[in-house]
């Protein structure tokens, strides 16, 4: 989405936008592909690379903000931290996740890129009992096309023991805020922060019919923030089932006046960010399994994404 919601280098979970050309989408936040270079007019000179000092001792970020869910699900938001790179974990990013921090131009992307693969790599580690720089995330395949490109998931080393069943995850982070779910089912987050009005103007023609319809009924003045609840619940439904926007954003109805049957066998629901101070920001979960109790939502301490 142009304006704000577009900002992700913007990866998983982006509308797409109609100032660019449309990207091969990703249902999460482990896109392995390089971003596209920066305009030569808006482009600083690009920093230093990023080198993997010597990782520090694991910090359980989970265990001090709630366990993760054994036999349930849990959802963790936190604010991008307002800190040089440097000051993060990078060590226990990957080569390819240090490599991708590194691609960024803007400081503040590559804060928001490595706190938040950090983050869930922290919550991944405290649920499995793994350390979080060993963890191997790969791609399941996608249900569009086969490729390797759809949900997210943990893999175990060669020759590693695993650690009993491995939870299902996924990945958001939108202006402010970074989104994280686990879950023993899968599940789909996705953050944004509010778009332009032009940009819901040109963007609701691709939604599902009763979606438009519904959004046309909603007072000009309430219609972003509407537009915006509806669209994360989309983005968590489809990369909650693995294909992103690779499937066509008509094809389901994930509104919430009753104007079409929702997917059956997933809840989808808004998260209230209120009490979050979250303003300005959009966000929602689906989950697969229509009976499942309503995950809890915990707020990470900055210092859950420190060396």
């Amino acid at each position: 989405m142009g304006g704000a919601i577009a900002q992700e280098e913007q990866e998983e979970e982006t509308v797409p936008s109609p100032d660019q050309p449309d990207q091969p989408e990703h249902p999460d936040g482990l896109d392995r592909s390089a971003p596209a270079a920066p305009s030569a007019l808006a482009a600083p000179p690009a920093p230093p690379a990023l080198a993997a000092p010597p990782a520090p001792p694991v910090r359980a970020a989970a265990d001090r903000a709630g366990s993760p869910p054994v036999g349930g699900a849990g959802l963790w938001l936190l604010r991008v931290p307002e800190v040089a790179v440097g000051a993060l974990a990078v060590g226990e990013l990957d080569q390819d996740e240090r490599a991708r921090t590194d691609a960024f131009v803007r400081d503040s992307d590559r804060v928001r890129y490595a706190a938040a693969h950090i983050a869930l790599r922290r919550l991944l580690g405290s649920a499995t009992g793994m350390p979080a720089r060993e963890l191997v995330m790969v791609r399941e395949p996608c249900p569009c096309c086969g490729a390797l490109h759809g949900r997210p998931a943990l893999a175990v080393r060669p020759g590693a023991e695993q650690p009993g069943r491995l939870p299902h995850f996924s990945l958001s982070h939108g202006g402010d805020l970074i989104l994280i779910g686990l879950a023993d089912v899968p599940i789909g987050v996705d953050v944004e922060a509010l778009p332009e009005p032009r940009t819901v103007t040109e963007l609701a023609a691709v939604l599902h019919p009763g979606e438009q319809r519904e959004l046309s009924g909603v007072p000009a003045e309430l219609r972003t923030a509407a537009f915006a609840r509806l669209w994360t619940r989309k983005e968590a439904y489809l990369k909650g089932i693995g294909t992103g926007l690779g499937r066509d954003p008509a094809a389901d109805y994930l509104g919430s006046g009753g104007l079409a049957p929702t997917p059956p066998g997933w809840t989808v629901a808004d998260l209230d960010l209120a009490r979050d101070e979250a303003e300005g920001h959009a966000a929602a979960y689906a989950l697969r399994h229509d009976s499942a109790a309503a995950p809890r939502l915990r707020r990470l301490p900055v210092d859950a994404v420190l060396g």
